[in-house]
């Protein structure tokens, strides 16, 4: 192995294992200091965004279905930062085209999921 992927490696794991300690230390406190959706506040209705953070404190404690269930662009969006986030330290072919369909799949489960929870509610 060469020196520069060695490099990239420690690098990463590095990343990796702070980013796990840091985690874990916001996802503690978050419980009492997540934010209100203001629009639900003013208008009375759901924005885009309505869930996320719930869903992201799901997933920590690995309830995954209800994860779902609470904001169903949750994991295509994951998907997209965890890949942003390889992709700094490794370097893929075609990553841009990988970039915009992660981001294309993403929004349009976000779209899809807001007109459907519109519909019911």
């Amino acid at each position: 192995m060469n020196i520069i992927k060695l490099k990239n490696r420690v690098l990463f794991n590095t990343f990796f294992n702070l980013a796990q300690i840091q985690l874990k230390k916001i996802m503690s406190s978050l419980e009492g200091f997540m934010l209100p959706c203001f629009t639900k506040q003013i208008f009375g209705a759901d924005c885009m965004g309505c869930g996320l953070q719930r869903s992201v404190l799901l997933i920590y404690n690995g309830e995954l279905i209800a994860a779902f269930k609470m904001y169903p662009a949750v994991f295509p969006l994951i998907a997209l930062f965890i890949f942003i986030g390889i992709n700094i330290f490794f370097k893929f072919q075609h990553s841009n085209k990988i970039i915009n369909l992660l981001a294309i799949i993403t929004i349009s489960v976000i779209m899809v999921s807001f007109i459907f929870k519109l519909l019911i509610n």
